[in-house]
């Protein structure tokens, strides 16, 4: 029995036992194992429907073989080579499909996200390229039929944004958008600018997936709770009453605040959302950079210093330098319009994880 077929034949007895789990009064009983069997029993689920595509290739190739091996009507004899012909013709791109679909998924990739846009060297032009970036991504998430909502955010001197930091609620938004993690940093004019040259600022975008209870349990006696008024704009409401929450966890000192909702109680469910994913984010950061032992990641998203991606407005150029990927779009891509871009980070990591396993 050849490699593929033996790891796909162990995901369907896995993807069988799973499926006699989930219907365990004792499994449905208990939450968390329920629901990651749920989770599990669904992405085996295209890998069972591939095994049996290919165990009937694999086993009409075999009998199509025996029959030519022992066939003497040279009729009978053709049609078997015509269908070994097309059987050994279908085979590769079967094949290469199974080997994508056998890499290693990342179990975050499937979850909602949580956006953090912060300005970074540059002063005012710095705050006006955060603005200008999440136009970019807010452009890009209506074109996905993407619901988003701005949880924090914090003005810059003269236009633009200090920060920001938006929840995107759509399953699956972390696997897209988690490449975007780093320092993003853009070159042309400023407004304020009069003599004509060029500056350099940069901006750092973190991604982290949206944890849910069942990903990491709060201890909410670890949490320090302030309430503040909100800063801005929102509004006279939003100003005048403390609606603005600050969570600090004591033990490890993280923070995560959210003032742009009216009611206080919804800005404290945001920033224990917010709390919760910046926890579980330390927790995986830990897993990433054991593995990494392992395997060093070309794309990684881990380190949010690295320089990943550079805005050229005078040459109208985007350029990746984790994938060497240049684009002369810039227009179109500072309107949501960075499809592209995504496809080929995720297809420089596929292609890092099948060496991998090739490995």
């Amino acid at each position: 029995m050849n490699d593929l077929l033996q790891k796909l034949e162990a995901i369907h007895y896995r993807f069988m036992e799973v499926g006699k789990l989930i219907t365990d009064p004792d499994i449905i009983a208990d939450m968390k194992r329920y629901v990651r069997l749920n989770k599990e029993y669904k992405e085996l689920e295209d890998l069972d429907i591939i095994y049996k595509d290919y165990k009937y290739l694999l086993d009409n190739l075999t009998s199509s073989k025996e029959l030519l091996a022992a066939e003497k009507d040279p009729e009978m004899r053709e049609m078997a080579k015509m269908e070994i012909d097309e059987l050994e013709n279908a085979r590769p791109e079967l094949e290469e499909k199974i080997k994508f679909m056998l890499i290693p998924k990342d179990p975050e990739d499937e979850k909602c996200a949580i956006m953090e846009l912060r300005a970074g060297t540059g002063g005012d032009e710095a705050c006006i390229f955060v603005e200008d970036c999440f136009r970019m991504y807010t452009m890009f998430f209506k074109e996905m039929g993407w619901s988003y909502e701005v949880v924090n955010s914090n003005e810059g001197g003269t236009k633009g944004f200090k920060e920001i930091t938006m929840n995107i609620d759509a399953p699956a938004a972390y696997g897209v958008l988690k490449f975007e993690s780093g320092v993003h940093r853009v070159q042309r004019v400023p407004e304020t600018e009069s003599q004509g040259r060029v500056h350099t600022s940069a901006i750092t975008v973190a991604v982290l997936p949206e944890a849910e209870e069942v990903d990491l349990d709060l201890n909410m006696s670890d949490v320090r709770r302030d309430t503040y008024r909100a800063s801005g704009a929102g509004g006279q409401h939003v100003n005048k009453t403390e609606s603005a929450i600050r969570l600090t966890h004591i033990p490890t000192g993280v923070v995560a605040e959210c003032q742009d909702g009216r009611s206080q109680h919804k800005n404290l469910e945001k920033a224990i959302s917010m709390l919760r994913s910046r926890l579980y984010q330390i927790e995986l950061e830990k897993l990433q950079s054991a593995r990494s032992e392992h395997r060093k990641s070309l794309v990684s998203t881990g380190d949010r210093s690295a320089k990943i991606r550079t805005y050229n407005y005078p040459q109208g150029r985007i350029t990746d330098h984790r994938i060497n990927k240049t684009m002369y779009n810039l227009s179109a891509f500072m309107n949501g319009d960075i499809q592209e871009m995504i496809d080929a980070l995720k297809m420089a990591e596929n292609a890092e994880k099948l060496k991998g396993e090739e490995v």
